[in-house]
């Protein structure tokens, strides 16, 4: 089984393009923009969602340069994403400080990605709460490496992942390890931080009591505050489930930089089968 994941793995990487070159590949026709051969980001039968959002928000900040720093943002994994696809997007308000688009994501006609994009500019600050701040952090430098990517989840190739808890054990529905872009060249900090967010399965999957697929359905995730900068490209993330029932399971997502800041956090719905 691992040489056949190894032998997947090279074959993938040499036709894998970087996130990158998939958004120099979007092109425009008019009121849409098309993508073909996005190689390497598949997750089973769809696309790895980071990989989907990443696309939808530079067709977004493509289509609408001019817009703030995002801030926020509603997801819907409607359907399966083919490595061919149609992006829309669309101006839903613009205010004075915020501005909302709407994405859309097409294969073969049939929708299966929306996305709400929150675009604010910084007004003068009336009172903090500053992010929440970790101090148990194993550092990446020495974290134990998560190797063996399974052959279905080759979007895995593109990043390096730690341990950032020990293997195994008793604990909570929960999930954390360090992840690192292999390729972050031309990425600017908020596409990062899309492309890398989904990156973990939900914590549910330690509470699951047979093996069985799972799906995310959505994904709400809001930016805290206008600094995004880590250490040689490792963030910290861990999916954690909120309850777990009738084949669903609520799931915080939380993201930190190197020095312990958070500076994402999401909610997530997930289907889970078997």
């Amino acid at each position: 089984m691992v040489e056949r994941v190894a032998q997947s793995g090279e074959q993938d990487a040499m036709t894998a393009l970087s996130l990158t070159q998939l958004a120099d590949g979007l092109v425009r026709n008019g009121d849409h923009w098309s993508l073909h051969g996005a190689a390497g980001w598949m997750q089973g039968r769809t696309m790895y969602g980071g990989a989907s959002s990443y696309i939808a928000y530079v067709a977004a900040t493509a289509t609408f340069p001019d817009l703030p720093p995002l801030r926020a943002a509603q997801i819907g994994f409607i359907g399966p994403v083919g490595e061919d696809i149609t992006a829309r997007a669309t101006i839903l308000r613009a205010g004075k400080s915020v501005s909302h688009v709407e994405t859309s994501l097409w294969c073969d006609d049939a929708l299966v990605h929306r996305a709400i994009w929150l675009f604010g500019h910084a007004r003068p600050a009336n009172g903090s709460n500053p992010a929440a701040q970790l101090t148990d952090l194993t550092a990446p430098e020495t974290a134990e490496a998560f190797l063996g990517a399974p052959a279905t989840m080759t979007f895995l190739n593109r990043m390096d992942v730690r341990r950032a808890t020990p293997r195994g054990g008793e604990g909570p529905p929960a999930i954390r390890r360090w992840v690192r872009l292999k390729d972050r060249a031309g990425l600017d900090p908020h596409a990062e931080l899309i492309a890398i967010g989904d990156t973990l399965p939900p914590g549910s999957m330690r509470a699951m009591e047979r093996p069985g697929p799972i799906s995310s359905i959505n994904w709400s995730l809001t930016l805290l505050g206008d600094t995004i900068t880590t250490r040689d490209g490792w963030w910290l993330l861990e999916t954690a489930s909120n309850h777990m029932a009738d084949g669903f399971s609520s799931e915080t997502l939380r993201l930190w930089n190197t020095d312990g800041t958070e500076v994402m956090r999401g909610l997530q719905s997930v289907a889970i089968f078997g």
